[in-house]
């Protein structure tokens, strides 16, 4: 009896205890309803979201701009051959010396001497052929403006231009204008054969007037 006594006031060793760790699922609690929270109190703020992300990504995505090409320069605008006017000199009206004529030229220095008289002797027909090398962007409006800068009353040469001496378009129009006038050809043969022979070779041409009826 004694011993069964003794035996029942023994306690029975206790389950040592393990140290408890985070409660993770009272943390993942809080986080899903701090979620819901923001769905319900905030319903604009997921497709806000969705906006963003898909605004920046259109934005990655997009193609880098081309830059704008200048427009093409317009044709050149006919002027009627009445609104020129042209007074040819007399043959043997005096001219100014020829401009300096240095080494370096695209032509022979005499048939750059040529056309320049020629130029300022015959207005009636350089008046009247265009240039092909874009001096219109300086006012040119004829290949007779290639030579000669300002004339007096009585159509006589009074200043020459320069801008011929070096440009070998220039000065072939002209010699060529020069060329077909010896051989007798008409002020409106000799305009279509230069346009017949330079335009389809050169994108641009002076807005020269068309050759009266007569010519």
């Amino acid at each position: 009896m004694g011993s069964k006594k003794n035996s029942d006031l023994v306690s029975e060793p206790q389950a040592s205890e393990q140290p408890v760790g985070p409660p993770w699922v009272l943390i993942g609690g809080v986080l899903a309803v701090a979620a819901l929270a923001v769905f319900v109190l905030y319903p604009g703020w997921a497709s806000e979201t969705r906006d963003a992300v898909a605004e920046a990504d259109h934005g990655a995505a997009a193609p880098t701009a081309m830059p704008e090409q200048p427009a093409a320069p317009a044709p050149p605008v006919a002027v009627p051959a009445a609104a020129v006017e042209v007074t040819k000199p007399d043959p043997d009206a005096p001219m100014p010396p020829l401009p300096f004529i240095p080494n370096m030229v695209p032509r022979p220095a005499e048939v750059i001497a040529e056309v320049y008289e020629f130029a300022g002797r015959n207005p009636d027909i350089l008046e009247f052929v265009p240039c092909f090398c874009g001096c219109e962007t300086a006012g040119h409006r004829a290949n007779s403006h290639c030579f000669v800068q300002s004339r007096n009353a009585d159509g006589s040469v009074e200043a020459w231009e320069q801008h011929g001496m070096g440009c070998a378009v220039c000065i072939d129009v002209a010699r060529d204008s020069m060329q077909m006038h010896a051989s007798g050809a008409t002020v409106r043969d000799i305009r279509a054969a230069i346009e017949s022979k330079y335009a389809s070779r050169f994108p641009r041409m002076t807005p020269t007037p068309s050759p009266p009826q007569a010519q």
